[in-house]
């Protein structure tokens, strides 16, 4: 059937016509912000179809950490691009060095796998973990988000009354998969303990964001990592750190080699290429030695665009100036600067907030109180005004997405002048959302709820 379109149509309009929704992910279709288009994006900032220009602090979920369209990256990619692409057969010289960079640099990566994207390496982590142990129950926390497969795909902003229940963030997950995944509560290390000793033979896997960057920033506490770490050991079960989010964005070694706890697997994505769609999967070789990329393995690995030369190239790129230029001295200082500015700047105007991160990664909950801990402290977060200033710095030139709970990050590209411009710009837009009263309506604010309709039936 042909599509027509009249020239008076806008873009938005035209893809809701033939994309459900108008858009290709879950959260990219945001309240207030349907009519969006971005059509440009150079270092800190994108660019819309009215010609408004955007300091971007989303950025895109965290991938560009040496900011959008890096010279250096474009340059290997398009190198790579004019004598190699795809061949679906063999191996290449980068997926060889890419490889080889990551045992280098990450503690637990014995050996490694590439993916598309961070859904897949999580997806194949569980699975090679239930291979390898003969065993049925995942371990996951409430708040992580582990991707869009149905193991995990459960309890990540839930509501106050689903916390504690299972709360998948879909329909069409068999009740029995979700069954199969034990929910429990980050930074409880006493749960963790009785977990094990009621499940600990029935275990395959624990998995976890070290820091659960999708619902803002938990910072964990040394005592759960440990505690993960015993009795994963204990029980023979298989400890996955998700660092698709904090690998390479906080260390070249991942947050893993912050913490001093090495997992089995790890799974990467995000930063490790600026941008790229690439992800990894990496850990002990015992365990990844049971792909069938090793001829006679158990568990079924493949993916037709898997270590695609020109992401390879990005990947690289990436890895190379993180290594040899101050990006993470940059960003960390930067990050400092929002979280302080931004925390005198609450203060002052008597604003009950906690400003709190990582690194290059800032978040403030509008909430009193210490430093949340655990998912059950964040629902004391004021949604309305979270996602009401957000909408408001829109008018200042400033983009952190207006979605609940959701954390912004700085780039390589950003530079003081914009942390200058985030704190000013921030004050005037919260207080301008206080005006308003907030956000009354919060229907939709956020795709990582739950389901309504539970499981299919």
């Amino acid at each position: 059937m042909s599509v027509g379109t009249a020239a008076t149509d806008s873009l938005p309009a035209r893809a809701l016509r033939v994309i459900p929704g108008g858009v290709n992910s879950g959260q990219r279709r945001i309240p207030g912000l349907t009519e969006l288009v971005v059509t440009d994006t150079s270092g800190a900032t994108f660019t819309d179809a009215e010609g408004r220009v955007f300091t971007d602090y989303h950025s895109a979920f965290g991938p560009p950490l040496l900011g959008h369209n890096d010279p250096d990256v474009q340059r290997a990619v398009n190198e790579a691009a004019s004598r190699l692409d795809l061949t679906g057969v063999a191996v290449t010289e980068g997926e060889v060095t890419l490889a080889e960079t990551l045992v280098e640099l990450v503690p637990s990566v014995e050996k490694v796998l590439l993916t598309s994207t961070g859904s897949e390496a999580t997806f194949h982590a569980l699975r090679v973990a239930r291979a390898v142990t003969g065993r049925r129950l995942i371990v996951k926390f409430q708040g992580c988000y582990h991707g869009w497969h149905d193991s995990v795909s459960l309890n990540v902003i839930s509501s106050p009354e689903a916390v504690g229940a299972h709360d998948p963030i879909s329909t069409g997950i068999l009740p029995e998969v979700l069954e199969a995944t034990l929910v429990l509560p980050f930074n409880d290390p006493a749960a963790v303990r009785t977990a094990f000793a009621e499940h600990g033979k029935d275990i395959a896997a624990v998995i976890l964001e070290p820091i659960p960057h999708n619902v803002g920033c938990l910072l964990p506490d040394p005592e759960f990592l440990t505690t993960l770490r015993e009795q994963c050991t204990a029980h023979g079960s298989v400890l996955v750190f998700d660092e698709v989010i904090t690998g390479f964005r906080h260390d070249l070694g991942g947050y893993q080699k912050i913490a001093g706890i090495t997992p089995d697997l790890t799974t990467f994505g995000k930063a490790i290429a600026n941008g790229a769609p690439v992800g990894a999967l990496g850990g002990r070789a015992d365990l990844m030695d049971q792909f069938s990329t090793l001829p006679g393995a158990p568990a079924f690995f493949a993916g037709t665009y898997n270590g695609h030369p020109w992401v390879v190239a990005a990947a690289l790129e990436t890895l190379r100036k993180l290594r040899e230029e101050p990006v993470h001295e940059h960003v960390f200082r930067l990050g400092d600067r929002v979280r302080t500015g931004l925390t005198e700047m609450y203060t002052r105007l008597g604003i009950p907030a906690v400003v709190t991160g990582y690194g290059s990664v800032f978040v403030t909950y509008f909430m009193s109180g210490g430093v949340p801990r655990s998912y059950d402290d964040l629902l004391a977060n004021d949604a309305g005004l979270f996602i009401g200033y957000r909408r408001r710095l829109l008018e200042h030139g400033v983009f952190e997405l207006p979605l609940n709970l959701k954390r912004s990050h700085i780039s390589y590209a950003h530079t003081d002048a914009d942390v200058d411009h985030l704190i000013a710009a921030t004050e005037l837009a919260v207080q301008d959302a206080i005006k308003d009263g907030g956000i009354s309506e919060l229907a939709g604010t956020s795709t990582m709820g739950g389901a309504n309709e539970g499981t299919a039936r």
